[in-house]
């Protein structure tokens, strides 16, 4: 008998935002590979939650993932984990779970908190189709992947950091025009701010007032109006 592999969405701010199903995997399993396990190890002192906890992330995920799915063979289950909200969106997970599938091991979701669906909920712009996108290419790639972004007839998502947003709303302009645009930040957190409006006032905003937290920007489709 394999052990199974448990996707477990986590909290992306507010730690009450996890379900009862994912806290009590979280106490079952024989490992929870962890994003981070100075950030995980918040979540799971809050919930006195004392499963074995080793590091998954992007420098080590080839290697880790070859490690954790021979202890999956072995019959241990193991639960996979980001920073926060859904792993695989963004974050890592791709490369353990592609050979789990491989070699036949159970795999189960655990839903909950994403912020990409928190952003769109809340964006005030159309949802009936959208496309993620991630955080753009920081150097090459990054014209031609804003180009074929700005074709597109759907709301778009794009994640960015505060030390890079105002160069993201600048580009964003520069190749896509001055749309409506929804940005949110710091969701389910003390300070969440979600702002809608014309691209180029809220790039005023963000340039006058200091940018903090993670962002999501959801783009309108070209023609939008408000």
């Amino acid at each position: 008998m394999t052990g199974k592999l448990f996707v477990v969405a986590t909290p992306i701010g507010n730690l009450k935002d996890i379900s009862q199903r994912a806290i009590s995997i979280l106490e079952d399993v024989d490992i929870i590979a962890a994003e981070d396990t100075r950030t995980s190890g918040k979540l799971l002192k809050h919930y006195e939650i004392n499963s074995k906890v080793t590091s998954y992330h992007e420098h080590n995920e080839s290697g880790k993932a070859e490690v954790l799915c021979r202890y999956l063979m072995d019959g241990k289950d193991i639960a996979l984990i980001s920073d926060a909200g859904t792993p695989c969106i963004s974050d890592p997970g791709y490369t353990l779970i592609n050979l789990a599938r491989s070699n036949e091991i159970p795999i189960y979701t655990i839903p909950g908190p994403s912020s990409v669906m928190a952003a769109l909920s809340v964006s005030g712009l159309p949802t009936e189709q959208f496309f993620y996108t991630g955080f753009l290419p920081r150097k090459k790639g990054r014209k031609t992947r804003l180009e074929f972004l700005a074709e597109l007839p759907s709301s778009i998502v794009i994640f960015e950091s505060p030390y890079r947003i105002i160069k993201t709303l600048a580009d964003i302009e520069n190749y896509m025009g001055n749309r409506v645009i929804s940005v949110c930040r710091e969701l389910t957190k003390i300070y969440e701010e979600v702002r809608m409006g014309w691209l180029s006032e809220i790039k005023e905003y963000f340039t006058e007032t200091k940018p903090k937290g993670e962002f999501v920007i959801i783009v309108a489709k070209k023609d939008y109006k408000i």
